[in-house]
């Protein structure tokens, strides 16, 4: 593994990724101060809406990204260059694409945004500028994907990040000036713009060899392959669409966009979380890509090291979020902005249970191994899809408004558990490994087990203060505290996680 670059991409993406948490929850707390709880709540459901359109990217680009780590490693620039062309005209296409399933769209917006009748918004004018926004980001995707190929994710991260900065602080001004949702969403606009003239001039210059090279005709193998991974990568973009996006859309339509709204702030703290602490995994995913062709048997070692990791990251991470959520809220955002300590409850317990998959997930995404799972994704999101709506109705009926969004929770929890968490393990197993998942299968559903029982003692551990500053910082020790108990057990009995966790500390030291 390229261990310096490795780190230095992480390095990289976990600091803008602080900088970005902290952007986007003073944008948020402004929006919701100067416009209202119920536009935030808008805003999410036009981000979920576009998630949802987002399905017609079909996987091309990681199917695509595959498929050069080998002429990379090779040295063979004229192939790099003929798949970079591939991808620059697909996803030009694909923008297209979504821009007119997104006008297709517009005539349901006011079923879909349940009390919108009380925002004083455009509902078509504002969705219109947040679809302009979001496509202008695919004019760009292939000068992002040939830097992460190269390994350069930090280059593409600095140039990403440093645009969503700047929204952020375009965002921020114009609530300020005009408290105008209209004004915050052009913002985005601006921002996409600057990305898209950065990432164009950046690639010409740090990679000339491929652009000056000549462009050669895809071989047969190569576009069996990419139409192979494509297919299969598309039945994931449909499954994870229905499960990602769904909830929020289901929330909004359903219950409305002010509990929603609420909603929303929550999970903006826990992806902006889960987003840093997954950097620890996604940067490498072309690191250990290289390493599934150059050594297998070292591909299958850090396996079990990166698990161990991220079943200790999860421990504390999540921990800490149940314990200090409520407090961040009323801090960040105001107090009456609180969610039932339920559903904050199930928000952490079905995050964690997500998380736990991202080891297995870098770990098949790197060896290509897309094909075998494709059935998956839809039958986790059509079920998904179904139990949330029966749930959310349900629990509408026996509890009320803010309890029905448990239901919508639970629902994605029973997927997950019962198909992600055994599907996509036993691919990885069979294809990659060649061996059998069931040890696996045993230590991740007690580790997940154990991990329920410490939430549940945290619960009952919280103390409460009339100063929510001190009763943050207390209860956030409380269940760091709790963490190391989990992380203890797992030092314990993984001899290989001691084994490459001491491999690593000493190059450090060196």
């Amino acid at each position: 593994m390229s261990k310096k670059r490795s780190i230095l991409n992480v390095a990289v993406s976990i600091f803008f990724k602080v900088a970005l948490l902290v952007g986007n929850l003073l944008v948020r707390r402004y929006l919701i101060r100067f416009i209202g709880n119920d536009v935030n709540g808008l805003n999410a459901l036009y981000l979920s809406i576009i998630g949802m359109l987002s399905v017609v990217e079909l996987g091309i680009g990681n199917a695509i990204i595959y498929c050069m780590y080998k002429p990379i490693v090779t040295g063979d620039t004229g192939k790099v260059l003929s798949l970079y062309k591939l991808f620059k005209k697909i996803y030009l296409v694909i923008g297209g694409i979504i821009v007119i399933a997104g006008f297709a769209l517009m005539p349901f917006l006011p079923y879909l945004a349940k009390g919108y009748a009380d925002i004083d918004v455009n509902l078509y004018l504002t969705f219109g500028i947040m679809l302009l926004s979001v496509v202008i980001t695919y004019f760009f995707s292939a000068q992002t994907s040939l830097m992460n190929a190269y390994e350069d994710n930090y280059v593409s991260t600095t140039i990403t990040s440093c645009g969503q900065l700047l929204q952020y602080v375009l965002q921020i001004v114009v609530l300020f000036i005009t408290k105008s949702f209209i004004w915050y969403l052009v913002c985005r606009i601006v921002a996409a713009l600057v990305q898209w003239v950065l990432s164009s001039i950046v690639v010409k210059k740090r990679y000339p060899s491929v652009f000056e090279s000549t462009s050669k005709s895809i071989d047969g193998d190569t576009k069996n392959e990419i139409v192979k991974n494509v297919k299969a990568m598309f039945m994931h973009r449909i499954g994870g669409v229905l499960v990602n996006t769904i909830d929020s859309i289901i929330i909004s339509a359903f219950i409305g966009v002010t509990i929603l709204g609420k909603y929303s702030n929550y999970i903006t703290i826990m992806t902006a979380m889960t987003g840093t602490i997954t950097l620890f995994f996604t940067p490498l995913t072309a690191t250990i890509g290289r390493l599934f062709i150059k050594d297998r048997e070292d591909f299958k070692k850090y396996y079990n090291f990166f698990y161990a990791l991220n079943f200790a990251l999860g421990c504390i991470f999540f921990l800490g979020y149940y314990g200090t959520i409520d407090d961040l809220i009323v801090l960040f955002f105001g107090a009456g902005l609180e969610v039932e300590k339920s559903i904050s409850f199930v928000i952490t317990v079905n995050y964690f249970i997500q998380f736990m998959r991202q080891a297995t997930l870098l770990f098949k995404d790197a060896s290509g191994i897309f094909y075998y799972d494709r059935w998956k994704p839809i039958f986790e999101g059509l079920s998904n899809l179904v139990l949330s709506i029966l749930f959310v109705l349900f629990f509408q009926k026996v509890f009320n408004d803010d309890l029905a969004v448990v239901g919508v929770i639970v629902a994605t929890i029973i997927t997950n558990l019962t198909i992600c968490h055994i599907v996509e393990p036993h691919v990885l197993h069979k294809y990659a490994f060649q061996i059998s998942a069931k040890k696996y299968y045993l230590r991740n559903y007690l580790y997940m087990i154990s991990f329920v029982i410490v939430l549940v003692v945290l619960n009952f551990c919280m103390v409460h203060f009339d100063n929510k500053l001190v009763e943050l910082l207390v209860n956030g020790c409380i269940a760091v505290g709790l963490s190391i108990v989990p992380i203890f057990c797992l030092i314990v009995r993984d001899k290989d996680f001691r084994y490459y966790a001491k491999s690593v500390l000493k190059r450090k030291r060196q």
